[in-house]
């Protein structure tokens, strides 16, 4: 049985604004994603939703990446976001063939499937989720009924059954904050409850920091505990750290880093060369 372990990372890796800080001046985006797998061991896949890379490619990323290294890809939109989500089944799994190019470097595919998707659609989710019970697979849902009874129920037994996880959207720090214009402007995330539920042996947390780190603090504290709690627990945890303003979001994520460590969890493959910048959460019950 493979140990559980903490994946951290970010929602990129190839993000000029880093230059110079994260990343070394001058550095040439040929080797951000280098640069990248010695800071953080995981990276959530966001480039794959835009578009499906060549299998070369990924080819071209595994190699490029330290061995513990993992990728959480995203199933690209024209199978989450153009209608339902049984006929593109095949394409699903054609989709994870070429990401299998990733071998053992291939960590959690998720499905996010858009505000607009409700729980009308549960028996078509269903359907295209036992398509993939072979593989590591998450679902992350965004239109409000999901979040109240009775569908959190139905959906929550449905993961279970299915051993399928869930992904913990946390966009507390951008909506419970002082309504800085920056912030205002550029929040793309939907006001959803953190719902508090793991449904599988891995939880996929996506933390969508404030640009001011005072409103992040007191919610890394608690995810800390949490996570120091999960693995002691056998679950194997992915947590990405995202940002309206990416420029902040390596500095968060090494911030959390550092509050991991007191809790006495360590992320192997973090460099020492790295830039100094249904279980219930009760923690997150609001």
């Amino acid at each position: 049985m493979i140990p559980p372990k903490l994946y951290l990372g970010c929602a990129v890796w190839s993000y000029k604004g880093w230059v110079g800080n994260f990343y070394p001046a001058k550095t040439k985006s040929g080797d951000f994603l280098n640069l990248y797998s010695q800071q953080f061991n995981t990276v959530e896949g966001n480039t794959t939703f835009y578009a499906v890379p060549q299998p070369n490619t990924v080819t071209k990323w595994a190699n490029e990446t330290t061995k513990e290294f993992k990728f959480c890809p995203k199933f690209p939109k024209t199978i989450t976001h153009k209608g339902l989500l049984q006929p593109k089944i095949a394409q699903g799994l054609s989709f994870l063939k070429i990401m299998s190019g990733l071998e053992d470097k291939l960590g959690v595919v998720f499905a996010q499937l858009p505000p607009s998707y409700s729980p009308q659609y549960i028996k078509d989710l269903r359907e295209f989720l036992i398509a993939f019970k072979k593989h590591d697979i998450a679902v992350e849902v965004r239109h409000p009924d999901w979040f109240v009874s009775p569908y959190k129920e139905q959906l929550n037994q449905m993961l279970l059954e299915l051993n399928i996880a869930r992904v913990l959207l946390d966009t507390r720090p951008i909506y419970n904050c002082n309504n800085d214009p920056q912030v205002n402007s550029q929040r793309r995330k939907p006001n959803v409850p953190l719902q508090p539920v793991v449904t599988n042996n891995y939880a996929l947390v996506r933390f969508i920091s404030n640009p001011e780190a005072e409103y992040n603090q007191a919610y890394l504290a608690q995810w800390a505990i949490q996570v120091s709690d999960w693995l002691k627990i056998g679950k194997t945890v992915y947590f990405f750290v995202h940002c309206p303003v990416e420029e902040k979001s390596p500095n968060t994520a090494n911030y959390f880093k550092d509050l991991l460590e007191k809790q006495g969890v360590s992320i192997e493959q973090r460099s020492t060369n790295a830039i100094n910048t249904a279980t219930q959460l009760n923690l997150f019950e609001i």
